[in-house]
């Protein structure tokens, strides 16, 4: 369990290798600013919810404790909010949304209500569980580079390593100490195929639900198009998209190649306005000295996280 002090105990490294109190933790040559900025790591959320609710304490937590299915919107909004804090906000604001995630987390503690693989009912899980967080940082980490690799040309090995190196800094600012994640990237990966092999990872009646209600339109309004839940589905090990109970025919597929294709082809051609988040580009102008966002990047940023500024100055 990762405690206030751990959390403390994390981010007083998280500062010690900082990029600085105005640009953040990561700061413009990052790798990771490189990957996150881009609107097409989108393309990957799905997948990384679904990843996520296949953990069967992920999922009970998000089914009694989340308005998710009430609220799917916010849902979005706050999930995207608090990374792009972490990864595009100043200092002091990364550090102010780690302990507000912690705080949340705190309260998110319940038992399984059924038997899900190796989980039995009446077990205890918690939010701030280091086997946990570890699954849902692996989730956003490695999800948001292979949206990335999906459209625009894919990283080095080298440039591998800096990103995973960057994504240990990440974890701190969820309480992870440096020995809850592996060393270099062929450790991460290591550690991404056992875990989708491990029975871990199970869909269970909660999670199947959930999925269901987001992708397969309880809402016809917020309903993903046919190409965009194909392609979600296409993302996923095999025997999770089974238990979700996704099916892919031909259809589906040719819609999903369909749409990579035209997004391949247009989206590096889109100008850096439309094609780069709004909290990046809030972030640039924080380094430029700018005193706040413009109208254009206010608009963005409602559009991501839900509201028009996501640097609101805060004690850290």
């Amino acid at each position: 369990m990762v405690s206030a002090t751990d959390l403390e105990l994390a981010l007083d490294r998280v500062r010690a290798c900082a990029a600085g109190p105005v640009p953040g933790v990561f700061g413009p040559d990052a790798v990771t600013w490189r990957i996150d900025r881009e609107a097409v790591i989108f393309l990957g959320a799905g997948r990384a919810l679904l990843l996520q609710l296949a953990h069967p304490w992920v999922a009970a937590a998000i089914a009694e404790h989340s308005r998710t299915l009430a609220d799917p919107i916010g849902r979005f909004h706050r999930t995207f909010d608090i990374v792009f804090a972490m990864v595009f906000g100043s200092l002091d604001r990364a550090m102010l949304s780690s302990r507000q995630l912690h705080r949340r987390h705190s309260m998110i503690v319940g038992e399984m209500p059924v038997s899900v693989g190796p989980f039995a009912a009446g077990s205890r899980y918690c939010a701030n569980d280091i086997p946990s967080l570890r699954w849902v940082h692996a989730t956003l980490v490695e999800t948001a580079l292979m949206a990335h690799d999906l459209v625009l040309p894919p990283l080095s090995v080298e440039e591998r390593e800096r990103y995973w190196t960057e994504s240990r800094t990440f974890g701190a600012l969820f309480g992870l100490a440096g020995d809850d994640l592996a060393a270099d990237w062929s450790g991460f990966a290591a550690y991404m195929t056992v875990m989708a092999q491990s029975d871990t990872l199970t869909v269970s009646p909660a999670a199947r639900e959930i999925a269901a209600q987001i992708f397969g339109g309880a809402r016809p309004w917020l309903r993903p198009p046919r190409w965009y839940r194909a392609l979600t589905a296409s993302l996923l090990p095999e025997r999770l998209r089974e238990g979700f109970g996704f099916e892919l025919d031909a259809r589906d597929k040719e819609a999903a190649d369909n749409a990579l294709r035209w997004i391949r082809r247009i989206y590096p051609k889109l100008p850096d306005r439309l094609r780069y988040v709004g909290p990046y580009q809030e972030a640039q102008a924080r380094l430029r000295g700018e005193p706040q966002p413009d109208w254009m990047t206010r608009g963005l940023n409602r559009l991501w996280i839900g509201r028009s500024q996501m640097d609101v100055r805060g004690k850290g």
